[in-house]
């Protein structure tokens, strides 16, 4: 959704084994072999950390700070990296499982939905059955598949772009069942120089476009009379501070976005609409595998942070928001699903 993010990332431990400064793009050789020998020191069990502290290879603490000494900058919007459906994976078999996994005949909705995890996601639905709405800035997302898919174009943070585009769905499904807000973006900037305008507009698509895109689709199943299933996706960010980079307003808005889906399913309740959270941890998007692409450091300090030692696909949250949205998770309400490889339970 952003226009151009800044990613500043590095790890402080760099400097305590080299002075060279770095610069935006691939770190050096000496800085990439500094990383990589400090980050083992600390987590590799036969160097364990501390072994690192007794030779004061890095200060107390220096891996879980922010640090701004990386520039990286996000590709513009036309520029940004197409994401390709899965191929390999769900479809069409006949092993046994629950009915109540099945979204057939269900309508849903996937905001930020023509690439990355929205995309993903939705193949997902489509493949338990469902049919699928597809809503994004971008208006091709070049989705065409049975069951019935249609793309719609709204601006999340706009009341009016929202309605319009609720009542473009109803007309061409005749109805909506289900809700996932996958609409996002982040931006990395530290907070003192962090431009007010630029959090606004990110509060404005995270949390108003979340907000919006639900009470539009309550008012619509409370009219019906209808059950229904929301999904909204935050991010580990929302209850943890990531590191090395510095992401204040984005840690914020997504921990709104967090406790909004708990108190809209207690206040939706009453009229039978579930209202939950996935909070995935870092995903290898294709926009994410770009950056780390050009900064392999970062995603060393990244995984060496995940009890799994890797990041997650975005296959890895079709399983969960299938599970979330079909009646599998009737009595499941007001819940936040981590999916972040046990990241935040360390």
């Amino acid at each position: 959704m952003a226009s151009r993010s800044i990613l500043r990332a590095s790890s402080q431990a760099l400097r305590s084994v080299t002075t060279a400064p770095i610069r935006t793009g691939k770190p050096s050789a000496l800085a990439a072999a500094a990383s990589f020998h400090t980050t083992r020191a600390l987590f590799d069990g036969k160097n364990g950390s501390s072994n690192s502290q007794k030779n004061n290879q890095l200060p107390p603490g220096s891996l879980a700070r922010t640090d701004e000494s990386i520039t990286v900058e996000y590709p513009e919007e036309g520029e940004l990296p197409s994401s390709t459906p899965v191929t390999g994976r769900g479809g069409m078999h006949s092993k046994r499982t629950l009915a109540s996994f099945s979204l057939e005949g269900k309508t849903s909705v996937v905001t930020g939905g023509a690439r990355g995890l929205g995309l993903v996601m939705g193949q997902g639905l489509v493949i338990s059955g469902a049919n699928l709405a597809i809503v994004d800035m971008n208006k091709n997302p070049g989705a065409t598949r049975v069951p019935k898919v249609t793309a719609h174009f709204a601006d999340v943070s706009d009341a009016d772009s929202v309605q319009g585009c609720i009542e473009g769905i109803i007309a061409e499904h005749g109805k909506i069942d289900s809700l996932v807000t996958s609409a996002g973006f982040t931006e990395n900037y530290d907070a003192i120089n962090y431009p007010i305008d630029r959090m606004r507009k990110l509060w404005n698509v995270n949390v108003d476009g979340t907000f919006l895109f639900a009470i539009s689709v309550a008012k619509h199943l409370m009219e019906r009379k209808a059950a229904g299933s929301m999904v909204f996706i935050g991010s580990m960010s929302g209850s943890i501070v990531n590191v090395p980079q510095p992401q204040a307003p984005y840690n914020a808005a997504k921990a709104a976005v967090r406790h909004m889906a708990s108190s809209l399913a207690v206040e939706w309740a009453h009229a039978g609409i579930r209202v939950n959270c996935i909070s995935p941890g870092y995903m290898l998007t294709a926009l994410t595998q770009k950056i780390l692409d050009d900064n392999p450091d970062l995603k060393r300090q990244w995984t060496s942070l995940i009890p799994q030692g890797k990041m997650g696909q975005p296959v890895d949250l079709m399983g969960p928001v299938t599970f979330l949205l079909s009646d599998a998770s009737q009595y499941v309400t007001g819940a936040d699903l981590r999916v972040d490889g046990g990241y935040t339970v360390t």
